[in-house]
């Protein structure tokens, strides 16, 4: 989408948005329509095929190029550009004009760069000047990060950037080191020793920012990333070495003469194509070597068939024969004794006044004094009272159990303390 056109320009960006989204609400967009007028100028320059953006940029550098007389006229226009057709040079020059990368004076009837021509023409000749020795575009954001700074008009924008092209840098010497191959990481060292200097350079700049005081504590945070960042890069070069001394190790010499395995790389890898299929050329007459074959592969197949098989042929895996059930009625079976139990409940069932619990708890024993205790318990559940059985029988007694907070001596041999407490009559009487 061209931003040429501002009216027009305005529709067309409406035009791709949903319904009842307006492009000046969008944060993001923001930026981009309160420089519309910067952007025309791009556009003006670099709209078309290559031809037309070479020619436009030739005749606005060479027009911004004369620092002590910057006015030009039509005449010495087409004198300093005299290998260009006229009539290209002209529609150039006015396409310039119309979109106010030139300004005509009417009065002294000479051309001159437009200010937004002249911010165009900084970009562009900056851009040109890092693209030289600057293939990772490291250099060209730390000058604009370190020019942001000295001007004191420093931008999250431009730490994002460079931030980003710092963890690229990072993660493509990761996977180099991750790959193993030695020219890859050699390749990768190579890299990082051609933006080295921009790294230290970068590093001096995120420093004087960080301390800057001024700074909002987003972009804070931010400049102290990016430092992280460069701190790690600038400790690649010692992962890369020791790679390389690991892969040193590994490395095969032929015989005595001094060449290795890498060296056969190397070598390899300079040879053009033609040399390489010349090579080949008698690789035919040598003795096929079998690529299917695997060894390893092959040692288990025959240990399999020569020591396995027979092992498993040999092992017994028939089944047990059928044996039948036993029937339950040839298992012993004991009665459970319910004399305590019935004999206890006779007992209760008597009572028509108030019992101490240390009696009603008397036994001849501790275990049926225990066992007497946690039956208690029972008397007035409606659970047990619903069941059958002894049991059931002993919780419907219509009698009530009151425990007192404190341990009495109850004088039995086996119980040296027991809660106090005592057994009375439920005043309803409507469940007995």
């Amino acid at each position: 989408m061209s931003l040429v056109d501002g009216a027009d320009a305005g529709e067309r960006l409406q035009d791709v948005l949903r319904e009842g989204i307006t492009a000046e609400d969008l944060p993001a967009v923001f930026p981009l329509l309160r420089g519309r007028a910067l952007l025309r100028a791009f556009s003006a320059l670099f709209h078309g095929g290559e031809a037309q953006v070479l020619l436009r940029l030739l005749v606005l550098r060479t027009l911004g190029a004369r620092a002590h007389a910057p006015e030009w006229t039509p005449a010495e226009i087409r004198d300093q550009l005299a290998f260009v057709d006229a009539v290209k040079l002209d529609t150039v020059v006015q396409r310039l004009k119309e979109h106010e990368l030139l300004t005509w004076d009417s009065e002294t009837l000479r051309y001159r760069i437009s200010p937004l021509g002249r911010k165009a023409l900084a970009a562009v000749a900056t851009l040109l000047e890092f693209e030289r020795d600057d293939e990772d575009g490291l250099g060209y954001l730390t000058a604009q990060l370190a020019a942001g700074q000295a001007v004191g008009r420093l931008t999250a924008d431009e730490l994002g950037h460079l931030l980003s092209r710092l963890s690229e840098l990072k993660e493509d010497f990761d996977r180099a080191v991750l790959s193993g191959s030695e020219h890859r990481i050699r390749r990768a060292a190579l890299r990082l020793e051609s933006v080295w200097s921009w790294v230290e350079k970068g590093t001096d700049v995120v420093r004087a920012i960080a301390d800057s005081e001024e700074l909002d504590p987003a972009t804070h945070r931010l400049a102290q990333a990016v430092g992280r960042a460069q701190s790690a890069l600038l400790r690649q070069a010692g992962v890369f070495q020791r790679e390389l001394n690991k892969i040193d190790q590994h490395r095969v010499h032929l015989g005595r003469t001094g060449l290795s395995s890498s060296d056969l790389v190397a070598w390899l890898r300079s040879q053009g194509a033609a040399a390489l299929a010349q090579l080949a050329d008698e690789a035919h007459l040598l003795p096929l070597q079998p690529p299917f074959l695997q060894d390893q592969i092959a040692l288990d197949v025959a240990e399999f068939e020569l020591l396995e098989r027979e092992r498993a042929e040999a092992e017994s895996t028939a089944l047990p024969s059928m044996e039948s059930t036993p029937t339950a009625h040839d298992l012993p079976i004991d009665e459970e004794d319910l004399s305590p139990l019935l004999a206890w409940h006779g007992e209760l069932a008597a009572v028509s006044g108030s019992l101490e619990l240390s009696d009603a708890l008397r036994g001849d024993d501790y275990a049926l004094s225990a066992y007497r205790l946690s039956l208690l318990g029972l008397l007035g559940d409606p659970e047990s009272s619903a069941l059958q059985g002894p049991t059931a029988d002993l919780a419907r007694l219509p009698l009530q159990l009151e425990i007192e907070p404190r341990l009495v001596d109850p004088g039995l041999a086996a119980i040296a303390l027991v809660s106090a407490g005592r057994l009375h009559p439920r005043k309803d009487k409507k469940h007995a």
